[in-house]
């Protein structure tokens, strides 16, 4: 069965999740310098059936776009281009970052290892896919 990617798009880093084949759990897969990201999907992509992508969709507190929306829209562009088959989703992701680092905290990781940002893009992505899973 397929499963479902969500990224957490950044303009240096992109955190990746995936589900399990029966789509019922969310998980982080990795995170990628965002330069080699479409070249990591083509792999995947090769290597796994993907039903989907979600990207994160970062909004305002008054539901306006942030400012890192513009570089994901040349991200989409590029996607849609190099995957034309492949059915992509927006999900909000307002607070992701913050319900990443909680996480963290919550699950005992030392300070040292909280500072690491690639893996809050990475639990940040799983709070996404998570967030469309359950809705």
């Amino acid at each position: 069965m397929p499963r479902i990617l969500a990224l957490d798009y950044g303009t240096k880093r992109t955190g990746i999740a995936v589900t399990d084949e029966l789509k019922m759990i969310a998980s982080g897969l990795t995170t990628v310098q965002t330069p080699e990201l479409l070249k990591f999907l083509e792999d995947y992509f090769k290597n796994e059936k993907v039903e989907r992508v979600l990207v994160g969709e970062p909004k305002q507190m008054d539901d306006t776009p942030s400012q890192s929306e513009v570089h994901i829209q040349e991200f989409l562009k590029k996607f849609s281009e190099k995957f034309p088959e492949m059915p992509l989703e927006r999900v909000d992701e307002r607070f992701t970052s913050k319900m990443a680092m909680q996480s963290m905290i919550d699950g005992g990781l030392k300070k040292k290892k909280r500072r690491n940002k690639a893996l809050v893009d990475e639990i940040s992505a799983t709070i996404i896919l998570q967030t469309w899973l359950y809705e």
